[in-house]
């Protein structure tokens, strides 16, 4: 009787972790077509917007990363179902991750290389960190909200990126220890390009941050520096961003 059962009980448990592991799949499976649609979407919406962006498409690039890091992973538990959508979501204290559109235009716009080092500002849930980690040698992120900090760290650790470097901090002052940076994103709006910023940014290099003010006017905007440390800059496109918060 007492074999019967263990039998029972060893039959019943192999039946639990089967379910388990094959709802696992499916789950998986599934998120890997909802982002391969995503990418549809972006798509059309770069053809849409093309005449602000000036070109017809994106690096292919962008496009095969956009389909590949698991954006389901970077947003709370309970937006995990509309985590494919092309729209921003709540994170907690008053953030969002970014609309997947623009995050992909961000990206291009940056020109990102295999060997170049990228500062973030606004790390968020760490999902832009993973898109750009997939795509330069290293990535430098700053947030200044502890606890949002703390778990995009986490969420960049359980995704498997190594080459993402996080810090508590005001973004608008940069991360002057590990400049010069190829290329600088930030991801919340300022009212003016931050100089300590333009600084950290090699020449020949690419920033691209949202300018205005909350609530207001913003427009997505092109930085580029010279080889002689000369600035251009260019208005891409009008966005919507949260503020760049700090004791500047």
């Amino acid at each position: 009787m007492k074999k019967a059962m263990r039998l029972i009980f060893w039959l019943i448990l192999i039946g639990i972790l089967l379910l388990l592991f094959s709802s696992h799949v499916i789950a998986q499976d599934d998120y890997e077509r909802q982002r391969q649609e995503l990418v549809g979407v972006i798509k059309e919406h770069v053809a849409s917007t093309r005449d602000f962006l000036q070109q017809e498409t994106l690096d292919q690039r962008i496009f095969n990363v956009l389909g590949k890091v698991p954006r389901h992973a970077f947003v709370p538990r309970n937006q995990r179902s509309f985590a494919y959508e092309n729209r921003p979501l709540p994170i907690g204290h008053g953030q969002t991750i970014s609309q997947p559109y623009i995050v992909a235009i961000m990206t291009d716009l940056l020109k990102p290389k295999p060997g170049d080092k990228v500062l973030e500002i606004g790390t968020g849930s760490g999902y832009q960190a993973a898109i750009l980690a997939e795509l330069v040698d290293s990535v430098y992120s700053i947030e200044i909200i502890e606890a949002l900090a703390e778990q995009a760290a986490d969420n960049l650790k359980q995704s498997g990126y190594q080459n993402v470097h996080t810090r508590i901090g005001d973004g608008y002052y940069g991360w002057e220890s590990a400049a010069p940076f190829d290329g600088i994103v930030v991801t919340a709006v300022a009212s003016h390009i931050p100089p300590p910023l333009i600084k950290q940014l090699k020449p020949g290099g690419r920033m691209i941050i949202p300018v205005g003010a909350p609530f207001m006017t913003q427009y997505l905007v092109l930085l580029t520096k010279a080889a002689d440390g000369s600035i251009t800059t260019r208005q891409i496109l009008p966005v919507s961003f949260v503020p760049l918060t700090g004791a500047h």
